[in-house]
């Protein structure tokens, strides 16, 4: 609740700002062409304005050189500037506005009308409890043998992931891969979600990062402080998960293991995980590479427990430019990255890796401390 009011305080606030700039923008354009409007003079009105405008041109002319060529530039400078204000203002009251519409009762009806809608492609699936209270749920598409899984929202305030993931779930319902069963999981991080906050509340209250969780060869916060992950951890080894992607915000990446606290970050088939990442990215053009070298390393992270135990080839997006997209932004995202997420479970190896044990040396000494936690 007091997180809605202060954003509907900014969002006031910014609506204000966005009326200043426009009027200001007029006046300006005013200013600008008042020298070309013979009977000016006649209008009251325009004369004042133009009273409270040219002593701001002429202040910004004082500080700032708009003389190019010969021509005084001062107004037109003032209009670029404005319309570029203007642009981010508006952006950020979508960001804002974003960020408070969606709660995970709506992820939940988006999801129950997607299996009302696609009775024949699309089922509910329950992961398991969560420490909110609410049961993680899902959608399995298709009836294919191969089982693989799109989970988003580790981290409660990457809500951009969030739509991805449905957006996935929507396109694969219409248009299911033939031979494979697709689990999505739009919402890992249930209580974050709602509160827009990276971290999740685990059973003591206690703020927890989902994301750093799992066990791991070179050690965790965890392991399974919350249920979720827990959960999670259970469910891909009973749905024989080959193949998964884990959906955050943001770099723009898509990494694979090892992402840990080791110098030794090559697997033995760092070839396929290339090639993987590559069909992935064919339109987002998204920089493709070890999770430690491309973003930095982090121990106790879903992808690399799940090659790790299990040899799942898990693959992490970090998607966009921003934690709070504007809309325009995240039908960007969708765009480039769901038939990127569609083209690499297509291609994905359908046997889980043979050598997925770490044989490598752990450095958390040194390297444990690179983790920033905001990715």
């Amino acid at each position: 609740m007091v997180y809605n009011f202060f954003c509907k305080l900014i969002i006031f606030i910014l609506k204000i700002l966005s009326l200043f700039l426009a009027f200001f923008l007029l006046l300006t354009i005013l200013g600008w062409v008042s020298p070309y409007i013979s009977n000016i003079h006649s209008y009251s009105l325009l004369q004042r304005l133009l009273t409270f405008e040219s002593p701001i041109n002429q202040t910004i002319k004082h500080y700032i050189p708009t003389k190019v060529a010969g021509y005084d530039l001062s107004r037109l400078l003032t209009i670029i500037v404005i319309l570029f204000l203007s642009e981010q203002v508006q952006s950020l009251i979508g960001k804002v506005q974003f960020s408070i519409q969606k709660q995970y009762s709506d992820v939940k009806n988006f999801l129950h009308e997607l299996v009302r809608t696609h009775p024949g492609t699309t089922r509910t699936v329950i992961v398991g409890p969560s420490d909110s209270g609410d049961m993680i749920e899902g959608v399995a598409i298709g009836q294919g043998a191969m089982h693989n899984l799109v989970v988003g929202t580790h981290h409660g305030n990457e809500y951009g992931s969030t739509e991805v993931a449905m957006a996935f779930a929507a396109s694969m319902a219409e248009n299911p891969i033939a031979d494979q069963t697709i689990y999505v999981i739009p919402v890992l991080n249930i209580s974050g979600y709602n509160a827009r906050e990276r971290e999740e509340k685990d059973a003591n209250g206690y703020y927890r990062d989902p994301n750093r969780d799992y066990p791991g060869p070179c050690g965790t916060d965890g392991p399974y402080h919350l249920k979720s992950t827990a959960a999670l951890a259970k469910f891909i080894d009973q749905e024989n998960i080959i193949a998964s992607a884990t959906l955050h915000t943001f770099y723009p990446a898509v990494v694979y293991p090892w992402g840990i606290s080791t110098y030794d970050v090559s697997t033995p088939y760092d070839d396929i995980f290339i090639s993987l990442g590559k069909y992935a990215t064919e339109l987002s053009g998204y920089t493709v590479g070890n999770s430690s070298q491309v973003i930095y390393p982090a121990d106790g992270c879903y992808e690399d427990y799940a090659f790790w135990k299990s040899g799942v080839w898990s693959m992490l997006f970090e998607l966009g430019y921003s934690h709070s997209p504007s809309q325009s932004e995240i039908d960007e995202m969708i765009r480039t990255n769901v038939p990127g997420l569609r083209k690499m479970l297509e291609q994905a190896p359908r046997e889980k890796a043979a050598k997925h044990e770490f044989t490598g040396m752990c450095d958390v000494r040194r390297l444990g401390r690179l983790d920033r936690r905001d990715e």
